[in-house]
């Protein structure tokens, strides 16, 4: 059984610790890692003795299924996507009403879930006539029409940017944007999902950057690039990024939204394991 981030398994299937505690706990992302239903992807990143998980589309799972399958495993999910690619959040014209009753659907959905208090939102594809600020303003001002429905249920929207080689004719790219558009949003209910990859595609400097949005930063994910497999795959040092994250206080489970080189699951989490023991 291949040992994941300082962890291992005991024969009951549960997570022991040899000696010491993990230093970067990591939620994988069933949907790039895993095959078959909601709930065999579960039993998977159990197998791999990963402490948490992260989803993509919710509206076509078996939440109350797979969040007492969580719970008998000892395990939790971070987050899923509540709002995904398309033109609609970042187009003036699109009924607030909606998305705000689409973002409460989210928070009533996280309770089936363990662990689950975030949700991701993807800004949206460009709209041709309109400028990235005036899609950005869009985005701002129906989050901020949510933020009620935000507090009422404590949970985080995060917002994620995305990077131009893989997701051409976006509309929000790179840090500097992503901590404006929060900036002017100004609640602790609306933070970035600063996914590594991501960042190191647009703008490098990772932890610079890191620094800079700490304030913002509502979760974080990781790939190594530019192939987005597993860590130690790539360009990016994830032993000095991971340390950064930690000292910057983040106490989340890291997003493992990358994909197994080859199709190798127990290999890419052999190399998530020697990526934390390296952080140390």
């Amino acid at each position: 059984m291949p040992r994941v981030l300082g962890l291992g398994l005991g024969m009951s299937g549960s997570i022991v610790l040899p000696g010491r505690t993990p230093h970067t706990p990591i939620a994988v992302n069933i949907e790039m890692w895993f095959e078959g239903d909601f709930c065999e992807r579960i039993e998977q990143a159990a197998r791999l003795g990963f402490p948490a998980i992260e989803l993509w589309s919710w509206r076509d799972k078996d939440l109350e299924k797979g969040g007492e399958l969580l719970k008998r495993h000892g395990m939790t999910a971070t987050q899923f996507t509540a709002w995904g690619f398309g033109q609609e959040i970042n187009d003036p014209n699109f009924p607030v009403a909606r998305f705000v009753a689409e973002i409460e659907a989210a928070c009533v959905a996280t309770s089936l879930l363990p662990g689950c208090d975030r949700f991701c939102v993807v800004a949206g594809d460009n709209i041709e006539g309109l400028s990235k600020r005036e899609m950005q303003t869009s985005v701002v001002q129906k989050l901020k029409a949510a933020l009620p429905i935000l507090e009422k249920y404590h949970r985080t929207v995060i917002l994620e940017p995305m990077n131009p080689f893989d997701h051409p004719d976006h509309c929000l790219y790179g840090s500097d944007d992503g901590i404006e558009m929060c900036r002017e949003i100004n609640s602790e209910w609306v933070k970035l999902n600063w996914d590594l990859f991501h960042m190191q595609r647009s703008e490098g400097n990772l932890i610079a950057n890191l620094e800079k949005g700490r304030e913002w930063i509502g979760y974080v994910q990781f790939a190594d690039s530019p192939k987005r497999n597993e860590p130690g795959t790539g360009e990016i040092n994830y032993a000095e990024v991971f340390r950064k994250v930690r000292e910057l206080g983040y106490t989340l489970p890291l997003g493992a939204e990358c994909l197994p080189q080859d199709g190798d699951a127990a290999r890419a989490a052999e190399r998530l394991y020697e990526v934390d023991s390296n952080s140390a």
